[in-house]
């Protein structure tokens, strides 16, 4: 199993000028910044959502290059630049070789279904709300065991898979999750081909979280959950060999570790 070096996992906290960023400075990483009195903010180019009080959140996915830019506007018009180095990670490598076509890639007759399933998770995760949950700690959904990491890959016969994007937490059908944060339900599908029981919170300024294989889901598109609240039970549907959760976290269409940004702490223990 990969295990996450400490100096990745460590939050930095950096003051030029007036701005603050906390988070992971790495692959997978997501980052929350504030810049006081601050007009307009880009990363890489890309305007971000600013709160009211001068907050913001960017990440960067599995493959990300090493450099990047953060540029903003300040009240007297002045414009700012700052190069932002983040870190590399190793992600583990499984070759299988012998495995039966049927297995490696899906029958002609659920394409146009998968197409549509894809389809309908982007259109979730690409939405900018002003929900400003993104900024609160992030607790463990479930218990169980972790069976597989962000960022890991399988190659079948010498081919490349998608690489894994989520945390897996493995335990028994029926195992409730709760919410790690609070948020709004953008999607909830109890059967979606590849992922099976799906659910997706949206948390605000494009950081959504992913629940996939889920065996029930207990809240419905449009519904408000806490911290803590039960959203679904752990199960085995979709394309899976045994039941466990596969949680994720984006910033928009960037993939992020949950791993990273999680506190090691169940989201219901405050409530038992």
């Amino acid at each position: 199993m990969h295990k996450l070096l400490l100096a990745l996992s460590a939050c930095f906290a950096l003051n030029v000028q007036a701005v603050e960023l906390k988070g992971n400075l790495t692959q997978g990483g997501m980052v929350t910044g504030t810049i006081e009195g601050v007009k307009s903010v880009k990363f890489n180019d890309r305007p971000l959502q600013i709160s009211p009080n001068d907050k913001f959140v960017f990440g960067f996915g599995r493959d990300a290059k090493a450099e990047h830019t953060l540029s903003w506007i300040d009240e007297s018009g002045k414009k700012h630049v700052k190069q932002i180095l983040i870190t590399s990670r190793e992600y583990d490598i499984e070759r299988i070789t012998g495995v039966a076509k049927k297995y490696v890639s899906p029958p002609k007759e659920v394409l146009e279904r998968i197409r549509s399933d894809a389809a309908k998770v982007s259109a979730a995760r690409a939405k900018a709300s002003s929900l400003e949950y993104f900024d609160d700690p992030v607790y463990r959904p479930a218990k169980g065991r972790i069976s597989g990491v962000y960022g890991s890959q399988r190659y079948f016969n010498g081919e490349p898979r998608r690489p894994h994007f989520g945390l897996d937490i493995a335990n028994k059908t029926g195992t409730p999750i709760w919410a790690p944060l609070s948020g709004k339900v953008v999607l909830a599908e109890p059967d979606l081909y590849y992922s099976g029981g799906t659910l997706i919170l949206d948390h605000g300024y494009g950081i959504t979280s992913t629940y996939i294989h889920m065996n029930k889901l207990h809240v419905k598109v449009g519904d408000k959950v806490n911290t803590g609240e039960l959203i679904g039970d752990i199960g085995a549907t979709g394309r899976v060999t045994g039941p466990h959760l596969d949680w994720r976290f984006n910033w928009f269409g960037e993939r992020l570790d949950p791993e990273l940004i999680m506190i090691d702490k169940l989201a219901n223990s405050n409530k038992q």
